[in-house]
């Protein structure tokens, strides 16, 4: 299977600057990998389109202002996007410099603040902290909303409260679960009126989600590493829907990697740790019977996900009707509802 495979056109029009007056004010294309076929909608359908009986299971990760501006000794500017915390003194960013970075070598951040670069692995680099603070607090004092780069804008006060969703929780993200930004206070109340159940997992999005694809198979790409936890309540709650004929709706692609983690074995566990599972054509899913998630980049991991779940030639071409008919791409974009084809069984 060839990276090209999953490449389609975008004008750069499509791709949404900024959220929408209302989170929950978005388009909604209903995409049926049973039946090949779709239809438009509104997020505000969902109470209608749901069962009683249903469950969301939503991702409660918390994004971090995971941004920083650096300069080496000489004066030379670097951007830092945060990958990972490993620990309070130690973290993997992606670097942007004029000139590579080497280990051993130093960073300056504001107030005099001094980091050391530990190792480099391609573009990322391991940095290290004096004792004190930690990451989380240095972040927190000096770092800036981690928009994403196909949106060419200076973050606002707004994309502090905006890039977050309304239940996160967990801070440890540098990319929102962006699926999730539809849903507000009133939206989440109508569901629960109608009887759709919630529960959550924690997948906490890193930067490599930012990262292309690389390789010319799609087989040969080898996924970041994102920590994660799908927790026993969550893992009854997905047994109780099941024993009462629901069905489990994941609310984005990283709740589903997150589930389908959790149940690699065929069975799901409660499980914490690491996860570096990738799920293209011809791979199965064992928990997610439909996924709620934006538009994702030609020739994405995510692209590849959704080309698993509902079959490829269909997503392309339910792509090629969202691009024709306006909606709107990526993390402040539109949604689709998909349902699974047979083939993701």
């Amino acid at each position: 299977m060839q990276r090209k495979d999953f490449y389609y056109e975008l004008p750069p029009e499509r791709i949404a600057q900024a959220p929408l007056a209302e989170r929950s004010g978005g388009r909604l294309l209903q995409v049926d990998g049973g039946n090949g076929t779709w239809t438009d909608g509104q997020i505000r359908d969902l109470p209608q389109i749901l069962r009683p009986g249903d469950l969301l299971v939503l991702n409660d990760t918390r994004v971090l202002p995971a941004r920083l501006q650096a300069r080496k000794p000489s004066g030379g500017a670097v951007e830092l996007l945060l990958d990972r915390i490993v620990s309070d003194a130690e973290a993997w960013f992606l670097a942007r410099s004029s000139k590579p970075l080497r280990p051993g070598g130093t960073l300056l951040l504001g107030g005099g603040v001094e980091i050391h670069i530990h190792e480099k692995v391609d573009m990322r680099v391991r940095l290290g902290i004096p004792a004190g603070g930690g990451w989380l607090a240095l972040l927190q004092a000096q770092g800036a909303t981690p928009l994403p780069p196909y949106i060419h804008r200076t973050p606002s006060a707004d994309d502090a409260e905006r890039y977050q969703t309304v239940y996160s929780a967990k801070p440890g993200a540098v990319a929102a679960p962006t699926a999730g930004l539809h849903f507000d206070a009133p939206l989440l109340a109508l569901l629960a009126e109608r009887g759709v159940d919630t529960a959550f997992v924690t997948l906490h999005v890193g930067a490599g989600t930012f990262l292309p694809v690389r390789s010319e198979r799609v087989e040969d790409h080898e996924m970041h590493a994102e920590n994660m936890e799908v927790p026993a309540a969550t893992v009854a709650a997905i047994a109780a829907t099941r024993a009462r004929g629901g069905r489990v709706v994941a609310v984005g692609t990283t709740a589903c990697r997150a589930l389908e983690s959790a149940a690699a074995s065929g069975f799901l566990r409660p499980f914490a740790g690491e996860t570096r599972l990738f799920l293209y054509p011809g791979k199965h899913f064992h928990v997610v019977d439909l996924l709620l998630t934006n538009f994702h980049l030609p020739e994405s991991t995510l692209l590849m996900l959704v080309s698993a779940f509902a079959g490829r030639e269909l997503i392309l071409a339910s792509y090629g009707h969202a691009v024709a008919a306006g909606y709107r791409f990526f993390s402040y974009g539109d949604a689709m509802l998909i349902y699974p084809s047979t083939a993701a069984r």
